[in-house]
């Protein structure tokens, strides 16, 4: 299961494919990020 590379909360698959880079990783989360930071992260290019 995917995790938050600045938390190591469980992140899923979904979440991962929407607010992860182009790898799925996923920088940060629902549980450590405010959602406004979620929105500003780089899109997939």
């Amino acid at each position: 299961m995917p995790v938050c590379r600045n938390c190591g909360e469980h992140v899923t698959v979904q979440f991962t494919r929407v607010f992860g880079d182009n790898s799925d990783t996923v920088e940060k989360c629902i549980a450590c990020a405010p959602n406004a930071e979620l929105d500003e992260a780089p899109s997939r290019s």
